[in-house]
């Protein structure tokens, strides 16, 4: 067994809708015992150590240790592409991703990039990432081959398009649904990997496709769902066009079976006031991707709204149109973003997000996102006062939160001392 020791942070209810206070567990002088892949016990270390003395202790002084990061969103394909200048959503798809997810029917190019994101993750602190594929089923087996080599739990799915995208690309109704389901039958929850059925978004499938995965996901229920919502005004004028018989965006996921409680929507900026409660009705999840907002110019998201409604919200890096692997990075942004439509998101709140939040997203918050006994030992080792300029600030805070944000507004991977996976502390070679 192995003892780690520090200051220990875990949530025991949602800061989103009680109070802070009686929301967060805090053990300052704390102690996680890791058995095996999990975590057995959680306390006080002086106790620990005295009920476990044979165990291993990894002695992380006053660093924080908590819950990995969980990104609930992104792309693994697009890694080669990130911070490629872009315009906006539709020409930054058809000037970079779509040519560089061609590539990835070659197995050997799609295994070195999934390997290439994985490790940025971890040396980021991310433990779990939902990841879009491309429609080549070599870019889901190459994903999910590098994640079991690390022990990495991990959701992905092959993205399923049969219109409005290159030829090259394209799949159809056919071949979108037994693609899918021999992956499903391979892959969902086996050796922490979970299937999502992946329509890219509504413009680049057509009625028939999304119908197919609608009958797919009926047959498999327990794997997730996962795609685009209502990210640019644009891309909702298209929808529009293509589908002018809906009354809303997320009316034609519905009408195909596909807004359930384990569905989650990427973006979801510009909802109808009906949407919103179509979301909170079903029990959906969204994933906010404050990076790729800013960076492609898509909009400001309502996180005070949304989260008054009890709609469960996860944060994402939306890599490669989230411009940073860092949830540090991504956490600050949702702050600022916030900070825009006059609501202060508290700290609590901000790593709620990036932990608990997303594991809710993927269905996983009995496994992943918390210190909890049970759990699996997914843990970061986090130093508040990783940088001059933030020791400076840190060594100002008059209690603890205080010591946390300036970490969660200008911290990065320079703040993740180290990376627990599946119960083993990870030799990233990017570190």
């Amino acid at each position: 067994m192995k003892l780690l020791k520090g200051t220990i942070l875990s949530f025991a209810n949602n800061p989103f809708l009680v109070d802070i206070n009686d929301s967060v567990k805090l053990i300052e002088s704390g102690g996680v015992l890791v058995d095996g892949s999990f975590i057995r016990d959680v306390g006080e270390f002086s106790k620990l150590k005295s009920n476990y003395p044979h165990a291993r202790v990894y002695n992380y002084g006053k660093n924080l240790i908590t819950s990995g990061f969980v990104d609930c969103h992104m792309h693994y394909p697009q890694t080669a592409i990130i911070a490629s200048y872009g315009k906006r959503l539709l020409d930054w798809l058809n000037e970079y991703t779509f040519p560089e997810e061609k590539k990835f029917t070659d197995k050997n190019y799609a295994r070195k990039v999934a390997s290439l994101t994985l490790d940025l993750c971890i040396k980021n602190g991310t433990t779990t990432l939902a990841s879009f594929c491309t429609t080549s089923i070599n870019s889901v087996d190459a994903f999910f081959e590098e994640a079991k080599k690390r022990n990495m739990s991990v959701i992905a799915g092959k993205t399923c398009m049969d219109r409005n995208a290159p030829e090259y690309l394209i799949d159809s109704v056919n071949s979108a649904y037994d693609d899918s389901k021999r992956l499903i039958k391979k892959w969902h929850n086996s050796n922490r990997s979970y299937y999502a059925i992946t329509p890219r978004f509504a413009p680049t499938s057509t009625p028939e496709q999304l119908d197919s995965l609608g009958s797919l996901w009926s047959e498999y229920p327990d794997c997730l769902m996962q795609t685009h919502l209502s990210e640019q005004k644009e891309e909702i004028e298209w929808v529009s066009k293509l589908f002018p018989e809906s009354d809303s965006y997320l009316d034609i996921y519905d009408k195909f079976n596909l807004v359930k409680k384990n569905s989650i929507f990427g973006h979801c900026i510009h909802l109808k006031g009906n949407e919103i409660e179509m979301l909170k009705e079903r029990q959906s999840s969204i994933a906010h991707c404050p990076t790729s907002n800013t960076f492609i110019g898509s909009g400001i998201f309502k996180m005070k709204e949304i989260s008054s409604k009890k709609i469960n919200i996860g944060l994402a890096t939306d890599t490669g149109g989230g411009t940073s692997f860092s949830m540090l990075r991504t956490i600050s942004e949702a702050y600022k973003i916030s900070q825009l439509n006059n609501f202060s998101i508290h700290p609590a709140q901000l790593f709620w997000l990036a932990t608990v939040g997303s594991s809710i997203s993927l269905g996983l918050e009995s496994k992943i996102g918390n210190i909890k006994k049970g759990y699996y030992a997914d843990l970061i080792v986090i130093n508040l006062a990783s940088t001059i300029e933030i020791e400076q600030r840190q060594k100002r805070a008059k209690n603890f939160w205080e010591s946390f944000f300036p970490t969660l507004i200008m911290g990065d991977d320079r703040a993740i001392t180290k990376t627990w996976v599946n119960g083993n502390e990870i030799k990233n070679k990017l570190y």
